[in-house]
């Protein structure tokens, strides 16, 4: 779903091409999201052959809003349905999630933990509206990391407002911000319309944390995205 990676964010050191150095460098600079990136491949591949964890793990708004498996808000994200919703999730995060860090850590001291309380406190907020949604649906159970996955994104956009992004499989570049607008009108309609198994309700409140949680830790943010957009245009 978001195929661009931004050339200017990659500060990989080419004279160490090799695979050591290369892993070693995204450890070093970006801890928090190859920690996340990591547990969350480990424990979706786990899950995939462990039906017992797939099913405690799995958010179950029915149970959750009624002061059980709290703990689902989180380990559901930590688990996929198949293959390609892993894959798809963990493509996007990678593209993002590590560019954002470093954006984060070269802003802010505390960089790094500022990246993990937007990471996980968005996967927290953005289940809250299927738990209330969906609180007297016994049958119904939600997972995956989307709603921390668009939060990412988002946050990533009000740093790189003009960034090339892509929306398959229209196959023209546009502006991330345009691209921020399209996702968040068809999750609106998507939540009332689309007739799928994918939590569009996630997905809407999760960017929509994430914009909020970076707002808050860097308040001026506002002003170099309205500048950006100015200069921009």
């Amino acid at each position: 779903m978001y195929l661009r990676y931004p050339i200017r964010d990659l500060q990989i050191n080419n004279k160490h091409p090799k695979a050591f150095s290369f892993m070693e460098e995204f450890i070093t600079q970006t801890p928090v999201a190859t920690i996340i990136f990591l547990i969350t491949i480990i424990t979706s591949l786990f899950a995939f052959s462990n039906a017992e964890i797939y099913g405690k793990f799995m958010l179950h708004p029915y149970s959750v809003s009624r002061g059980s498996r709290i703990y689902s808000m989180i380990t559901s994200g930590l688990i996929h349905r198949d293959w390609m919703h892993l894959l798809m999730n963990m493509l996007s995060y990678f593209f993002f999630a590590f560019p954002l860090e470093r954006t984060f850590a070269s802003a802010s001291s505390w960089g790094h933990i500022q990246f993990g309380m937007l990471y996980v406190v968005s996967l927290i907020l953005s289940d809250m509206g299927s738990i209330i949604k969906h609180k007297n649906d016994f049958w119904y159970n939600s997972l995956g990391a989307s709603g921390a996955v668009c939060a990412v994104v988002f946050s990533y956009i009000l740093f790189y407002p003009l960034t090339k992004m892509l929306i398959l499989p229209i196959p023209i570049p546009i502006p991330a911000v345009l691209y921020g607008f399209l996702f968040l009108g068809y999750c609106m309609y998507a939540t009332n319309h689309a007739q799928d198994s994918i939590n569009h309700d996630a997905h809407f409140l999760g960017a929509i944390a994430g914009v909020l949680i970076t707002i808050i830790l860097y308040p001026s943010i506002v002003g170099y995205f309205i500048s950006q957009l100015m200069g921009g245009f």
